[in-house]
């Protein structure tokens, strides 16, 4: 797929995906500033911003930059083009009425140095295609309330920056470092809470229901589907 183009008509409009082409924060961004712990949903997120072209379009573009293993249905990155094609329309349909439900993810063991495994769980290319969607359209409403000193996962920021800002931090003359993890936090978080706190700010109830599908969409283990 090296010089192919992933192409497909939505509501009218080409998406084209190259690989390779996708960057960190490209696109327009659209900023909604809200403040922590408020009650008030914030206005703007909405489904139909979900499955709009232009999302869907960075979308396909960052799910073909990052290629990555098929999941339970065996669809590989290459594929999913033609898939799209085929079957967009009622799926997007799907997700405006608040129906589409994922499928299981497919659970992978990664080695670990000191002899255990980290469980990996990869979705379907498809369902990778609409969460990457679906993380563009939040995207700015909770990215601003996200600590100046947090580097990870946050668009125009990467680890480069971490380097550079802990090498100041030594400049000044500080010393110490504390390295704190919370083992397996995805694997224990509340789920009711979650989603209460992003009730907080999301107002579309779709949303709501899709991100609560994909909590309980469950891993494929050995055939057969497990709760996660």
């Amino acid at each position: 797929m090296a010089a192919q183009q992933l192409q497909f008509e939505i509501n009218g409009g080409r998406l084209s995906c190259s690989p390779g082409e996708a960057r960190e924060g490209e696109g327009p961004v659209r900023q909604v500033m809200v403040a922590s712990g408020t009650a008030e949903p914030a206005v703007g997120a909405a489904m139909e911003e979900v499955v709009g072209r232009q999302n869907l379009q960075r979308a396909l573009k960052r799910v073909c930059a990052n290629q990555g293993s098929p999941g339970v249905d065996g669809m590989t990155v290459d594929q999913l083009k033609g898939h799209l094609r085929a079957h967009w329309p009622e799926t997007r349909q799907q997700l405006l009425g608040g129906h589409y439900t994922p499928q299981p993810v497919r659970q992978v063991l990664i080695p670990k140095p000191d002899g255990s495994s980290r469980t990996l769980g990869i979705p379907t290319v498809v369902d990778r295609f609409i969460q990457q969607a679906l993380l563009q359209a939040l995207t700015p409403m909770y990215d601003p309330g996200f600590s100046d000193h947090s580097f990870g996962f946050r668009p125009g920021r990467n680890a480069h920056q971490a380097v550079r800002t802990a090498k100041e931090y030594i400049a000044q003359g500080n010393e110490w470092v504390v390295d704190i993890d919370l083992e397996k936090c995805f694997d224990r978080i509340n789920h009711d809470i979650l989603m209460g706190r992003l009730a907080r700010r999301i107002s579309d109830k779709r949303i709501l229901r899709l991100i609560r599908r994909y909590l309980q969409a469950g891993v494929m283990v050995n055939g057969v589907v497990q709760e996660r």
